[in-house]
């Protein structure tokens, strides 16, 4: 069988990867904190025909002579990129400026994810929660309260929570929202629901987990939250490339076909 027909194959399989990934950075070009995916290609190994030689007195030297196999998915990439922010008002929404996630998870840092959607709120006991309750973890892995009697609250971009409760003039709160900053963002998993979940390439969130503006941290910006870093333009373009790629590798395979027909057509 000729070997354009299985390169055209293995073709058409990334390609269709290719397509998958810009699927997906479409569809959520509207999420909160998503990071777009980037598919990467590699080639196959190559067939040797005919090795390389050295020059000597009377010749000189020959290349190698090789053919390739196909390509295959070397990388399918998260890049990390900051997205455009969106000012709502809402004091409870927040953007990081700079590098680093919100830890959320359970009271004392059980089960924790990491995200960049900041679109938090509160819950029947005045604790700052995601979208599906998960308490947004500060300094100390420990949930954020704000008592329900308070008249006013703000968030500093240090992460600082203060509020105002009746019969006080004085801001009072004691704790900081935390960001956690990884030495490799994009080995972090996606585990859905805008979260991410360190692994064994990422580094450790223990390595770089405090308050906002140290160590390389961003800080916080409150009223505002972080939208998708897609572009859609880019990613437009993205697909027409896919989709030509596509179609000259479904046309190797069909003139490997014609190829093959006169071959058999030999033989009447």
């Amino acid at each position: 069988m000729l070997r354009s027909m299985y390169s055209g194959i293995s073709g058409l399989k990334n390609f269709q990867t290719k397509l998958d990934v810009i699927g997906n950075n479409i569809a959520n070009v509207n999420t909160y904190g998503f990071k777009k995916g980037r598919a990467v290609f590699k080639d196959l190994i190559s067939q040797t025909v005919s090795g390389a030689t050295g020059p000597t007195d009377l010749r000189g030297g020959v290349n190698y002579k090789q053919v390739g196999l196909g390509s295959q998915i070397a990388a399918i990439d998260t890049i990390h990129s900051g997205g455009s922010t969106q000012f709502t008002g809402n004091t409870l929404d927040l953007a990081i400026s700079g590098d680093g996630f919100f830890k959320v998870g359970e009271d004392g840092g059980e089960n924790s994810f990491y995200t960049r959607a900041g679109n938090f709120g509160l819950d029947q006991n005045g604790d700052l929660v995601d979208g599906e309750g998960r308490y947004v973890l500060d300094t100390g892995s420990a949930k954020i309260n704000i008592p329900l009697d308070a008249t006013s609250m703000s968030i500093g971009q240090d992460g600082s929570v203060r509020y105002v409760q009746p019969g006080q003039d004085e801001l009072q709160g004691t704790q900081n929202i935390s960001i956690t900053k990884f030495a490799n963002p994009g080995g972090l998993e996606k585990v859905g629901g805008n979260l991410f979940q360190f692994s064994a390439n990422s580094g450790s969130p223990e390595d770089n987990f405090g308050a906002p503006m140290l160590e390389g941290r961003g800080k916080i910006e409150s009223g505002f939250v972080e939208m998708s870093n897609v572009d859609l333009s880019e990613e437009f373009t993205e697909m027409i490339v896919a989709q030509r790629g596509f179609q000259a590798n479904t046309r190797i395979i069909t003139t490997s076909d014609e190829i093959l027909q006169e071959l058999v057509n030999l033989k009447r």
